[in-house]
Order: C-alpha cells, then structure tokens, then sequence
C-alpha cells in the first residue's frame, strides 16, 4: 500500500481507506453489509427488514447547511433501496456564532426534514475551539424490505450504466455560493452565477425521486450517489466494490453548461467535481432503455454512459481520439480549488 504524508483536504484515498476498514472485526451476524469501500450505507438485518444507517458531514458548504446535511444522508438510504426515516445531527460552530444564525440552520433542518418526512430524533450542538466555519454532520436511519435491497456492490458485466440529471450539480452550487467573486474577476456573468445558485432546487441534489422510479421500474443491479471526488470518483468506488471494470463515452455525460463555465474559468475538470444531485445506476441491459424511458416521462433526464465490463478490462474512458484510463482525481476539484 502507498503511505501518505502531509494529507490535504478531502476523502481519504480508496487504498488507504480500505485498508483501514479490512482491520474492523466484525462479530454481530445482524450485520449484514458493514464498512466496505463503495457502500453508500450500511445494513444491518432486523428480522422482516434491513435497518439502513449511515453518517456523513457536510464540510464545504456553509449556506443553508443544515438543508445540505438532510439531502446528501438522504441521498445515500435512497441508494442503497431504502426509504430514510430518522436523522441525528451533531452541530459544530465556531466562536461567536450569532444565536441567529443557529436557530436559522436548525430552522432548515425542520423543513428539510418535514420536506423528506423524516423525523429529527436527536444530535448534539456546541460552540467549540479553532473552528473557521460551522460542520453539520448527519447520522441517518432507514428501512429497506429485504428483496429490495440495493448494493453499490451488485454491477456486474454486460450491464448497462445510467447517469441521471447530469454533472455536476453540487459542485457548481457551491462554488457558486462560495467563489461568486472569482467567477466575476474571470468575466462570468452575474446571471450564470445567480442560475447556478439555483441548481441546488433545480434539478436539485436529492435523487430519492429518481431512486424510488429505478427500483419500481426494473431489477436494478447498483446504484451509487458520485458525491465528493465526483463522476469519476463515483465510477471507481462502484467498479471497485463490484470488482468490475467500466468503459463509459465520454460524449454520453451530460455535463451541464453552468458547470463547464465555471470549470473553465477556475481550470477545474467537472469530472472530478462533486457530484450530488446525479445517481449512477447499473442495470441489465435490456431494461436500460426502459428506465431511460420511464424517468424522461417523470421529467427526469437520464443517459447510457457506458457498459459494465470485466475487471481485467479495467476503467476506461471512450472518446474521440480512443480510449484512455479514465481520469482520477487525488481529491475534488472543490476540495482543490478552496484549498488554493
């Protein structure tokens, strides 16, 4: 295994990461799927149905985050099948946060959660030391009967590889919120900037619409949220948990125009910017079409990118000019550019 020295700001790297979660020993048979590289959830076996549970922080964001920390824990029950139902949020905020401005971020959490009907059962909130920005993260319970249960895991070769809405919805919103001046000293506009801010309701970043239409229309095989590290990170994590390989046409990712603007202007690739908001989904081949079809009536856009292949075929990219080893990314684009 590689070492690392000096971490920068982001996901730890695959390698390293599963290295880490092969020491977990794990002695509950209730546990069904634990902490597996890839795995947007775990699940663990309640007699009739699965619990699904799942954490994650919201760390780059800092408008309407306690909205985001709903969506991306919500996001990841959908994926995995499972219908999200109780939320536990621990609240990190830095000295001399206003009493507004808390009351405000628990205000969001209310309507995010009544939005999802999810209930908020719990968390912890507190004012703590060398804190530059406020950290939401989310502890997320869901429920999955057992026949529908869904793993990033279940790709396999000959399947067929839908993206749904395009990218990179999440990544543009933030750094439209985050780098509006940036993007102004570069020369775009303030009506791309303002319509970028919007992606974030429109297409928006849940996708338990598109999720809950996947598993009632065909045998979905995986599906899997492409959040920080983004398309290609999200690629990756559902090749390696399959122990499959890719091969995806570069032409057929929907990569929407506010996001290459922005790209362009910072020098960031939108394959590797984060990504919420898209759903990777594998399935057989002769449905592909079917569900394409079926979410473009629901006013949802969804494309074939590429097909499942064998591992030792490896992850490629198609393009123009052949094909090449799809690109990866050390840390996101986002991660990259605030670090800068």
């Amino acid at each position: 295994m590689k070492y690392y020295t000096g971490m920068q700001a982001g996901k730890l790297p695959l390698d390293l990461l599963a290295e880490l979660l092969g020491r977990i020993d794990v002695r509950d048979p209730r546990v069904f799927v634990g902490a597996r590289p890839g795995e947007d959830a775990a699940l663990i076996d309640m007699g009739d149905r699965y619990l699904v549970a799942k954490t994650d922080p919201i760390t780059f964001a800092t408008d309407l985050i306690g909205w985001y920390v709903v969506q991306v824990n919500a996001n990841d029950i959908a994926v995995m099948g499972a219908t999200p139902r109780w939320l536990m949020t621990t609240l990190l905020l830095p000295e001399g946060t206003p009493e507004k401005t808390i009351e405000g971020i628990f205000d969001q959490l209310l309507k995010a959660c009544q939005e999802r009907e999810i209930t908020l059962v719990g968390g912890h909130t507190e004012i703590t030391y060398d804190l530059s920005r406020p950290i939401a993260i989310g502890a997320m319970l869901g429920e999955v009967e057992k026949d529908r249960v869904v793993l990033t895991s279940g790709a396999r070769p000959g399947d067929s590889i839908i993206l749904t809405k395009g990218i990179a919805i999440e990544g543009t919103s933030i750094l439209a919120r985050e780098a509006s001046d940036a993007f102004l000293q570069t020369g775009v506009s303030r009506d791309t900037i303002e319509r970028a801010k919007g992606l974030l309701f429109s297409p928006g970043i849940s996708v338990l619409r598109e999720a809950a239409i996947a598993c009632d229309e065909v045998d979905i095989r995986a599906m899997h949220d492409p959040t920080e590290g983004g398309l290609s990170g999200g690629l990756i994590e559902m090749a390696k948990g399959a122990d499959v390989g890719l091969l995806i046409d570069q032409d057929a990712i929907s990569v929407l125009p506010e996001t290459q603007e922005f790209c362009e202007a910072l020098g960031l690739d939108p394959l590797g910017l984060i990504a919420s908001g898209a759903l990777l989904a594998a399935v057989n081949a002769d449905d592909a079409g079917r569900l394409i079809d079926r979410l473009s009536h629901e006013g949802i856009d969804a494309r074939k990118i590429g097909t499942v292949t064998p591992k030792q075929e490896g992850i490629k990219l198609r393009g123009r000019t052949g094909i090449r080893e799809f690109p990866t990314f050390e840390r996101d684009e986002l991660a990259r550019f605030l670090g800068s």
